[in-house]
């Protein structure tokens, strides 16, 4: 086997949710940035605390690779098309899309508001929806891409995380109805279910201290989730982004509709 099929040399990238300084979105980003492609990024929010979506576009610049940071809200279909067509105008076109975009969305069952189920909804997928049909015409147009969604392993779990959960599940499924529809167009999708990933946003997130092998420390609480996990740790946002650039290549050009679950083996739990 040729270490050449994991390359992504002189293809573009578009990836949603890649804001956050030490997110999955800007960890895949640099990725595929690092494995060869051009990228472009989008997120809702540009500039925060601990979140620059410039700052995102710079460091892929600084691998040698184009780049541009487009603000859009995903759950608008209007700033979708904006986003697609100002990729394939500037980068020429759109090889590979990750859609890592979401929100944590969560209450007991009986507290649940139409609001927030139709936020967490529309933020953790119908977004998501919107993007695969945006990017996907532009892939089926050209005969060849690949999506990789973002799910959870929420999806796995009945009952977790309540509205965003059912989302992850809905990715689950949204992922197979792409592959099945775009497959005889040479367009492969496939999901991506990260566990307990430390990035400064989400369910455990981290508390700016490392462990002795480097890797972040769980907040207060925590800990005792990541003494669950098989493997022993919590993850960080490059064991996820590895898994994408594995999808996004022609490394797995056979596969196609199916979840990785990236969580430690905390989907066996």
């Amino acid at each position: 086997m040729s270490l050449s099929k994991f390359s992504l040399e002189g293809r573009v990238a578009l990836v949603t949710g890649a804001g956050g300084v030490l997110g999955m979105g800007r960890a895949t980003a640099l990725a595929f940035a690092e494995a060869g492609a051009d990228v472009a990024v989008t997120d809702l929010i540009v500039k925060a605390d601990n979140w620059d979506l410039e700052g995102t576009a710079e460091e892929v610049r600084k691998l040698g690779r184009r780049s541009l940071a487009i603000q859009a809200d995903l759950t608008k279909r209007n700033d979708v098309g904006h986003l697609i067509q100002r990729t394939v105008k500037e980068l020429g076109t759109v090889d590979i899309l990750a859609n890592v975009a979401g929100v944590p969305s969560s209450s007991a069952f009986m507290e649940m508001t139409p609001e927030l189920w139709e936020k967490g909804l529309d933020v953790n997928l119908t977004s998501v929806l919107l993007c695969c049909q945006a990017a996907g015409k532009v892939m089926m147009e050209q005969r060849r891409g690949s999506i990789i969604n973002w799910s959870s392993s929420a999806a796995y779990q009945m009952g977790v995380l309540s509205v965003y959960g059912i989302a992850k599940i809905g990715i689950r499924h949204l992922t197979g109805w792409v592959a099945r529809d775009l497959g005889p167009y040479n367009v492969r999708c496939n999901a991506v279910a990260p566990g307990l990933i430390a990035t400064d946003f989400g369910f455990v997130g981290v508390d700016g201290s490392v462990n002795d092998d480097g890797r972040p420390h769980p907040r207060a609480g925590g800990a005792d989730r990541v003494n669950t996990i098989p493997l022993g740790r919590m993850g960080d946002a490059s064991d996820v982004a590895d898994v994408a650039v594995f999808l996004a290549s022609d490394a797995s050009r056979y596969i196609t509709g199916v979840t990785i679950p990236v969580g430690g083996g905390v989907t066996m739990i």
